[in-house]
């Protein structure tokens, strides 16, 4: 009888380790018939290279070249190339930079560290009072936000990062309604060079301190000018156009003190309300500032790449569950409409332009990546075990 025993014990037990087997082989095999899928959506390798084919352009385009052999980072191409490039490579499973990774990461390091040295990318001279202090303050933000993307990923603040969050913060304002802020350029164009674009660079700031290693925006000297940032966004926040609240509403991620549960309820209740029956969002009606002339807009704007893609970017590193039938419309919004170059499409604000010119697709280039940072959030999610 204690043979018998043992025989079917041993019998269990091969059974119970075959069935594990079996399960984790299934299990695989789902995960990846899911990640499959997930890509036949969209074409993160036509994404990769839109945005590579356009950085290049852009190192190469004589407007944007500065002294001392470096380049203009622009909000529209520069920033969201940046945020979205360390990301996307990895996703790909391809290690080291590009090299126009290199060109733009090298320029900006220049910059830094020559930051005495450097011209401001506009000044007083050439483009009227005030413009020398808000471009220098810009780009100091910028330099931040772009390092510091790089960094987030890695186990420690490199010293550069470093020196461009010093910089930044020895412009900081410290007196006037603006205090915690910063100065901005501001040559009336919606969204990243207007009176309110400030703002949505402070808030961008704050998205790249909650991100950075070595548990920096809690370091010795830091303490002082994070309070002041977090009162002014605090402080502005409802005067803020919808765009603008929804950097904060990402930032809340790391810094959940940056929104209150009411207004937390009603940002996601407007911009509940302004999704459009295809799912996604107009850039327009996400930006609307009083006084702005903005006519020549057609009455019944479209969804975009940009507005969809930063709405569901913030709502997703808001901790918002796939589930959520709002969220879900909007990634299937950005999954059905890539374009065959790998962009996703947006229009500018300011001005009726040839989308098909190198101009003209300003706004698909930062469109394009802020639908890859969403999409690639809702690809980690995916390989989770989390069903879109």
């Amino acid at each position: 009888m204690k043979i018998r025993a043992l025989y079917i014990f041993i019998l269990l037990a091969l059974c119970l380790s075959g069935f594990g087997i079996w399960s984790a082989i299934r299990a695989r095999k789902t995960s990846a018939a899911a990640s499959a899928s997930y890509f036949a959506t969209w074409n993160p390798e036509a994404a990769a290279s839109y945005l590579e084919d356009r950085e290049v352009w852009w190192q190469n385009w004589p407007p944007a070249q500065e002294d001392h052999g470096t380049i203009c980072i622009s909000c529209h191409t520069v920033v969201p190339y940046a945020l979205a490039q360390p990301v996307l490579q990895r996703q790909l499973g391809r290690t080291g930079m590009t090299t126009p990774e290199k060109t733009m990461i090298g320029s900006v390091e220049k910059r830094v560290d020559h930051w005495s040295e450097m011209t401001p990318f506009y000044s007083d001279a050439a483009y009227g009072p005030g413009k020398t202090a808000q471009s220098h303050a810009t780009e100091a933000v910028l330099n931040a936000v772009i390092l510091a993307s790089y960094d987030a990923g890695q186990e420690h603040l490199r010293p550069i990062t470093r020196s461009a969050f010093d910089e930044a913060w020895a412009l900081q304002e410290k007196t006037g309604p603006n205090a915690g802020g910063w100065k901005w350029q501001d040559f009336h164009l919606a969204p990243w060079e207007s009176a309110k674009s400030g703002y949505q660079g402070a808030a961008l700031l704050a998205v790249a301190l909650g991100n950075t290693p070595d548990h920096y925006a809690a370091g010795p000297g830091v303490g002082k000018h994070l309070e002041r940032l977090l009162a002014y966004l605090q402080r502005q926040y409802a005067v803020q156009p919808l765009m603008n609240q929804l950097y904060v509403l990402w930032a809340s991620a790391r810094m959940p003190e940056l929104l209150d549960d009411a207004e937390r309820t009603k940002l996601l209740a407007e911009i509940g309300n302004l999704q459009q029956s295809d799912g996604g969002w107009a850039l327009s009606s996400l930006n609307r500032q009083s006084g702005w002339n903005w006519k020549w807009l057609d009455k019944t704007p479209e969804s975009d790449g940009c507005a969809t893609g930063l709405v569901v970017l913030a709502l997703e590193e808001s901790g918002m569950g796939p589930h959520d039938k709002m969220l879900e419309r909007g990634l299937e919004w950005l999954k059905r409409h890539q374009v065959k170059d790998g962009s996703w499409r947006a229009s500018s604000l300011n001005a009726k332009r040839d989308p098909e010119s190198d101009v003209g697709r300003f706004m698909s280039d930062a469109a394009t990546g802020y639908a890859v940072l969403a999409l690639e959030i809702a690809q980690k999610d995916t390989n989770r075990g989390r069903t879109l």
